[in-house]
């Protein structure tokens, strides 16, 4: 169900990329016809509006002053060719200088009061209606002189209206010219979209292929040089991550057959010491090869518990929860369960720091891993520690500088400065040396240090009283983990 609702979800990158070019197109296309029809209006009434203003200066030259009288003498061979017009009513009014009517249509509608007057014969242009028909006016008033030569004490006005019909015709005809062409074209922008798409997007298809035929052991990276500009951090991704995937699968190989060798040295010699059981009539023979059976499952056993206690920390560790804990706590524990060991050697274990509830121990961390680091740094002191040796655990905190320091030193043979990083490989054990062990220990406590964000050094000890032998100081160091003293 899970798959099927994410499979539904999942969107087309084609389909995205299709969807945000075609819908500006397609949004933008009625605002165009709408633009066109604004534009094709202003210019089919230009042709129109000349005509107008030719008919308001023609009738104005027909006005004459007789007797301080205005005359307009229109013939009737002239008022026929003024209105001879097939689409369009043409309408004419002339109001003398006392604004009284003279020729033409009565419902003609006056000019807006609070307009200005233009210049004697200036021809204006404006919008009406008659007989709640839309139509289209040009004006002007004439200023004609009077008696002796003086000028009339009101403009005379003179008004052409026609209706809309051949405008609207005419736009109507330009927007079929302009926009016709778009339909076609417009399929054809929609399909040239779609191949450039298809063509875009096809070094992607190729990818893909490339990577499908690859063999699942093929970890060589992909060939940057063949994908476009923009797919190359892709790729470049993907071969970083390839690299890495590279390095810990040879990691986890290395682990397993280095898990398998250490395995099989002690379950060859349980199969041994069963045989030989197996053989012996003597009684106390018997007994000695069973307690060395037990000691080589013990052994067994540790490295098992070693081997899942790296898996752990490698694999969940940074996924376990943290919280305040008390390190004095946890080194306590560790040195109570160590006591029997300690003992068995005659090896004279310690303590040295503050005792428990002391804030300046507390650190956030998981009590879990780090039980485990103190256990493994304490037990590596205890085997490498011959008998009558002394092995210390120290806790040092600064309050100043926020920095908790947590020692284990012993008076064991030490650690040459050559072999101090390789002894946190897992299974690397010191040469010269005949300790039992998995060698998965010190390479656990990196592990830990590193997910709680720890420094760990390696140093001669030189305990007093061991000069005998140099020793091994375990010092780690966990900065800045919100001691009071940083608060």
């Amino acid at each position: 169900m899970a798959l099927r609702l994410f499979q539904r979800e999942r969107r087309s990158l084609f389909g995205e990329i299709l969807d945000w070019m075609l819908t500006p197109l397609l949004l933008l296309w009625p605002i165009s016809m709408a633009l066109t029809w604004l534009v094709a209006q202003n210019i089919a009434g230009k042709p129109f509006d000349r005509a107008l203003e030719y008919n308001v200066q023609a009738l104005a030259k027909m006005l004459v002053v007789k007797n301080n009288h205005v005359r307009f003498n229109l013939t009737a061979p002239a008022r026929e060719i003024l209105r001879a017009d097939d689409t369009d009513q043409v309408y004419y009014q002339v109001m003398d200088t006392h604004g009284e009517f003279l020729s033409g249509e009565h419902g003609l509608p006056a000019p807006p009061e609070e307009e200005e007057k233009p210049a004697s014969g200036a021809v204006r242009l404006r919008l009406d209606q008659i007989q709640g028909e839309e139509v289209r006016v040009a004006y002007t008033w004439i200023q004609l002189e009077g008696q002796q030569g003086a000028p009339a004490p009101q403009p005379v006005l003179v008004q052409v209206a026609e209706t809309m019909q051949k405008r609207k015709t005419l736009a109507t005809e330009i927007v079929k010219g302009t926009m016709v062409p778009q339909f076609v074209t417009l399929p054809l922008a929609v399909l040239l979209v779609w191949l450039a798409l298809v063509r875009g997007i096809k070094p992607l298809a190729q990818l893909e292929r490339r990577i499908r035929a690859r063999k699942s052991d093929d970890m060589s990276p992909l060939d940057e040089t063949a994908v476009p500009e923009e797919v190359a951090p892709l790729v470049s991704s993907i071969n970083d991550l390839l690299s890495r995937l590279t390095v810990s699968l040879s990691t986890q190989k290395r682990f397993l057959a280095d898990a398998a060798h250490q395995l099989k040295t002690p379950l060859a010699g349980l199969r041994m010491q069963a045989d030989l059981a197996q053989r012996e009539t003597n009684a106390d023979e018997l007994k000695k090869s069973l307690k060395n059976i037990g000691l080589a499952s013990i052994r067994a056993t540790h490295t098992v518990n070693q081997l899942l206690a790296l898996a752990r920390t490698e694999t969940t560790g940074r996924a376990l929860p943290k919280h305040r804990l008390d390190m004095v706590e946890i080194a306590a524990e560790v040195m109570a369960d160590s006591v029997p060991r300690a003992l068995d050697k005659k090896i004279d274990l310690g303590y040295d720091g503050p005792e428990a509830g002391d804030a300046s121990t507390h650190l956030e961390g998981n009590p879990t891993l780090l039980k485990e680091m103190v256990r493994n740094l304490v037990d590596n002191a205890i085997n490498y520690t011959p008998e009558g040796g002394q092995v210390t655990l120290r806790l040092m905190p600064d309050r100043f500088s926020g920095v908790l320091v947590l020692i284990v030193e012993d008076s064991g043979p030490g650690i040459a400065e050559s072999e101090r990083e390789l002894v946190f490989q897992p299974f690397y054990r010191t040469l010269g040396t005949n300790v039992d062990g998995s060698g998965l220990g010190l390479a656990i406590v990196l592990e830990i240090v590193t997910q709680h964000n720890a420094l760990i050094t390696i140093e001669d000890a030189e305990l007093p009283g061991h000069a005998q032998s140099p020793g091994t100081r375990m010092t780690v160091r966990f900065v800045g983990m919100g001691l009071p003293g940083m608060l």
